[in-house]
């Protein structure tokens, strides 16, 4: 019988489900109008109703966006406050060393492989590259939709940049998740075909031993003290 571990709660599931689509809204909208003199792009961008309903589609997809990475930073330092969570995300002196001995067992030249906890360091690396990519989306992006209000603190040259800026941190974005995060999830050695756990919330016991044996270890070890500080452990129960 297989047996499988919880890896991701209800919520997060949702969140990334909700986040992945409002990706998906604002590179299509985004990318669109920032090649619009090809030929691709114009259709597009005729097929969704024009310039003017897909410049709407974005800025609302945004500002959704906005509110969900807000509420994702609030609730995480909340539940790391209160100690419902670890701040198992941040990277660690171990993580640069797990990188380098990857490096090594990659090249053969050692046997050792890194054991990884609840995320490894690529995990660390693509999550924190991705936050700080949507805070300057964010934050160039609300310059853009007020530069009026922008320019009345900053000077007049800071729109320019904010929509330079906001280009290129969007393909690079784009790029990012269609080769690195999608390869790692589901088209590594490991996950291929397809790793459902994040849609799912469960990983099997076997991917949960190989690829994060530290927190499989760990999770032993909470069941084997919830289990000993069970009152009804080691008693018989009445038929």
């Amino acid at each position: 019988m297989t047996e499988y571990f919880t890896r991701f709660s209800s919520r997060q599931r949702i969140e990334h489900a909700c986040v992945g689509l409002l990706f998906i809204v604002l590179a299509v909208t985004g990318l669109t109008q920032e090649s619009f003199p090809m030929h691709w792009a114009e259709w597009m961008i005729l097929a969704m109703g024009g310039i003017d309903r897909v410049r709407w589609i974005h800025r609302e997809a945004g500002i959704v966006f906005t509110v969900f990475v807000i509420w994702h930073l609030g609730t995480g330092l909340w539940q790391v406050a209160t100690g419902r969570a670890r701040p198992s995300i941040v990277p660690t002196r171990k993580d640069f060393k797990d990188a380098i001995m990857m490096l090594r067992y990659y090249l053969r030249l050692s046997e050792e492989h890194p054991r990884f906890g609840r995320f490894d360091y690529r995990q660390k690396w693509e999550y924190w590259g991705m936050l700080i990519g949507s805070i300057v989306m964010i934050v160039t992006g609300f310059m853009l939709y007020f530069p009026v209000l922008t320019t009345r603190f900053l000077p007049g040259e800071i729109i320019p940049a904010a929509m330079m800026a906001h280009g290129r941190e969007g393909l690079l974005a784009f790029l990012v998740v269609i080769t690195w995060h999608l390869f790692n999830a589901h088209l590594s050695p490991e996950a291929f075909p397809f790793d459902p756990s994040i849609f799912t919330g469960k990983i099997v016991r076997e991917r949960m031993v190989k690829e994060h044996p530290l927190e499989y270890e760990e999770s032993l070890a909470k069941s084997e003290e919830e289990r000993g500080a069970s009152p009804s452990s080691g008693t018989d129960h009445p038929e």
